[in-house]
């Protein structure tokens, strides 16, 4: 499928609380059709169905889930506060879009709130929690050529090693910052495994710093933007 087409918003995502006629009628109804469509955008954004920049027309979402515009309207409000949508009034929504100058703002901004929330998580991890990262840090070896295994195996090991951090602006901060970038980190990812003689795992230094929690990713991300003139695609 296409890039751009929200192949993950169908009916089966959305379910028979929206349809006509049915439960879904009520407030209840409606709040679980606009978590079912917030939880499919969410997942065609992230795996980049949706490219930063591209609009997501309503009454689109709505035909293919099935649903009325309401719940579809509240999805998005959802993903806004995830940072992963941009709202215009009387205009509609797009996928949100960084410029080059915005992305390695970002990075900078993670340099310095991450260590925070990870030392804070640290002391609270259990025996659950470090065994699957420890699964995870093995799944990122094992992508070989996969981007979008390292990137997913990726993402979720960052993301469980602040899990056990008490819940505050830090964390919100950095989940929308993790949802925005994940496009940018996608493409930089690819350019690192072209140009790196192993596979993605041996960049992972390079998109987000782990095991070590240092930040190479963000100085190499400039040093190579400026020595090669090349910049990963925005788009």
């Amino acid at each position: 499928m296409a890039p751009g087409t929200p192949r993950a918003v169908t009916d089966a995502a959305v379910g028979a609380n929206d349809e006509p006629g049915g439960a879904g009628q009520g407030i209840a109804g409606s709040r679980v059709a606009s978590q079912r469509i917030a939880d499919a955008l969410r997942a065609a954004i992230l795996d980049g169905s949706y490219r930063p920049g591209e609009r997501i027309r309503q009454e689109d979402v709505a035909a293919r889930s099935g649903a009325s515009r309401i719940p579809v309207r509240e999805a998005l409000r959802m993903l806004q506060a995830e940072g992963l949508v941009t709202l215009v009034a009387n205009s509609g929504a797009w996928v949100t879009k960084l410029t080059l100058a915005e992305c390695a703002e970002l990075y900078q901004i993670r340099e310095r709130l991450e260590p925070l929330l990870l030392r804070a998580s640290l002391p609270g991890l259990d025996d659950a929690v470090l065994g699957r990262l420890a699964d995870l840090a093995e799944a990122m070896e094992r992508a070989g050529g996969d981007v979008d295994a390292f990137l997913r195996a990726d993402r979720e090991f960052h993301l469980a090693s602040y899990s056990a951090a008490p819940a505050g602006e830090t964390s919100q901060i950095l989940g929308r910052m993790w949802n925005t970038a994940q496009h940018y980190r996608r493409q930089f990812t690819k350019l690192a495994a072209r140009r790196a003689p192993t596979t993605p795992s041996a960049c992972s230094s390079w998109t987000s710093g782990a095991p070590a929690w240092g930040w190479a990713g963000t100085r190499r991300f400039s040093a190579e933007t400026r020595v090669t003139g090349y910049t990963p695609r925005m788009t």
